[in-house]
């Protein structure tokens, strides 16, 4: 028995950078991951999030290159 078989359902995570991760639904998230409701197979969780997730930068970072001054060459 492999590891999926093992393990059933998972979810898919989100932390406050909104990264993705996904984990077995019988296991509590771990801290700073909060549970978005999507739940299935492992391969239609990582689908989903190949679908949904598609700047994979955190959220710090994307922010901090939205608001860079536009005139700096950085």
């Amino acid at each position: 028995m492999n590891e999926e078989d093992r393990i059933g359902i998972w979810i898919v995570l989100v932390n406050d950078e909104e990264q993705h991760s996904l984990w077995p639904r019988q296991k509590p998230a771990p801290a700073g991951w909060r549970d978005i409701g999507v739940y299935g197979s492992k391969q239609e969780c990582l689908d989903y999030v190949e679908r949904e997730w598609k700047d994979i930068r955190p959220l710090s970072v994307r922010k901090m290159v939205t608001t860079r001054d536009p005139d700096h060459d950085g």
